[in-house]
């Protein structure tokens, strides 16, 4: 093989290189700067939340039960869900807020930003549990966690309990 043929073959392999991660990276929005506020500042997000627990009872180890928990963005100004991770692999969070869902987020699979909720504004934070992921009889707890821009509510917690048989 000639120097000139190996030249060209290493120039077509980046520019075919280059080329890909282009059209790999080109639907993709950077992630919005996190948003910060104090507890005094007049105009700032503010997470409202009815419930933040729920007792499941009995259930069998081969079950798959969800728990939705709604909170509400009472603020003057974007609630940013920062994060959302769980207490365990068997447990995963997501978010729903105007008829979107974002992907399942749990122990192993970290998410970063997922949205803004506006002011006034609902979401809700689906609960998923899988027993049979950590099989794990009897009482046990699990916890989803939301990382907010809510200087008062920088973390929320939502938790479930399950008598696993």
């Amino acid at each position: 093989m000639s120097t000139k043929t190996v030249i060209m073959s290493v120039i077509l392999f980046f520019v075919a290189i280059i080329g890909l991660a282009f059209f790999m990276t080109s639907g993709q929005k950077p992630e919005p700067a996190a948003v910060s506020f104090t507890a005094q500042d007049a105009d700032r997000p503010k997470v409202e939340m009815s419930n933040t627990f729920f007792d499941m009872g009995e259930i069998s180890v081969s079950d798959v039960k969800q728990q939705d928990f709604t909170f509400k963005n009472v603020g003057t100004k974007p609630l940013q869900i920062l994060g959302v991770n769980s207490s365990c692999g068997c447990t995963a969070g997501q978010i729903l807020y105007k008829g979107e869902a974002s992907k399942e987020f749990s122990m192993h699979l970290v998410g970063g930003y997922v949205t803004d909720i506006a002011a006034g504004d609902t979401a809700t934070v689906r609960l998923t549990y899988r027993p049979a992921t950590m099989p794990v009889y009897g009482l046990v707890e699990r916890e989803v966690y939301v990382t907010t821009n809510d200087p008062a509510n920088q973390k929320l917690v939502f938790s479930i309990k399950a008598k696993v048989k």
